[in-house]
């Protein structure tokens, strides 16, 4: 079963990663959080992956309103 939404861009991975943090950044969204997995599982696997990032974002009004 495969659950996600996706969108194929021509960008590089560092391009693509830039141009989403932007577009978060126009709808009020900042980035709090950034794990870069491909690092992360070399450093604690010692394993090569994919360029891969988890960006945690909020939008600071929403998350004050769903906390109340």
């Amino acid at each position: 079963m495969a659950y996600h939404f996706s969108k194929k861009i021509k960008a590089s991975f560092p391009g693509a990663v830039k141009k989403v943090t932007e577009a978060l950044k126009t709808e009020g969204f900042g980035i709090i959080t950034t794990i870069d997995m491909k690092e992360t599982l070399k450093k604690k696997l010692d394993v090569d992956f994919r360029d891969y990032i988890t960006l945690g974002a909020c939008n600071p009004l929403f998350a004050f309103e769903a906390l109340q």
